[in-house]
């Protein structure tokens, strides 16, 4: 890639090499998504958007944030992510929205006493049920959409093109929740399209 080489034909030129924390090495592009974690209830996107692999979750998290709708923003009381969301600067952005940022927090020996009060949340009672929720919510979300849509592989290259089909599955997944649970009258219909901001 530094050397502007393409060792074989069919390889996507814009695709980088990113590390994740679930699935470690990938070459290609991530989604970044927040969803409903309520287990009582369907899992929904909320927010979503597609970057290259390598770039990390802390940048893209303040403009997935902003994509929520004001009203779901007054239902959250806190947003579970995986490490890679472990920051100062997004602990504080989330308190400012009025929720609490719960992820794995580890402990040094000179740690801030703030981060302390962290680490203490992660590992108490109800940080470990709060991030519980991650394994049934996101994760297996992101691979229904994929199978759903068949997007894995995403059938295309660039990341114009991968963001517009990505997100485009994202916002049918969307509407197919709303309209299944307005047609069987499942759940209700009303906390969903007041989630997604309708």
């Amino acid at each position: 890639m530094k050397d502007g080489v393409v060792p074989c034909p069919g390889i996507d030129t814009e695709a980088k090499w990113g590390y994740s924390h679930t699935k470690e090495w990938i070459f290609g592009y991530k989604l970044h998504m927040i969803c409903s974690a309520d287990p009582s209830s369907t899992i929904i996107p909320l927010s979503a958007d597609v970057t290259t692999a390598n770039v990390s979750d802390k940048p893209v998290y303040p403009d997935i944030v902003s994509g929520l709708p004001p009203k779901t923003l007054k239902k959250i009381h806190y947003m579970v992510a995986d490490p890679g969301f472990s920051g100062k600067k997004l602990y504080d952005l989330s308190m400012t929205k009025g929720f609490q940022l719960v992820c794995p927090v580890k402990k040094y020996k000179n740690t801030p006493l703030q981060r302390l009060k962290l680490v203490d949340l992660y590992e108490s009672a109800l940080g470990q049920v709060v991030y519980s929720r991650r394994r049934t919510s996101i994760e297996p979300l992101i691979q229904h959409i994929k199978s759903v849509f068949r997007i894995d592989p995403v059938p295309v290259r660039g990341l114009n093109s991968v963001r517009s089909i990505v997100l485009l599955s994202v916002l049918m997944y969307q509407i197919l929740v709303y309209y299944n649970c307005k047609v069987r009258k499942e759940g209700s219909t009303r906390s969903i399209k007041y989630m997604i901001g309708c």
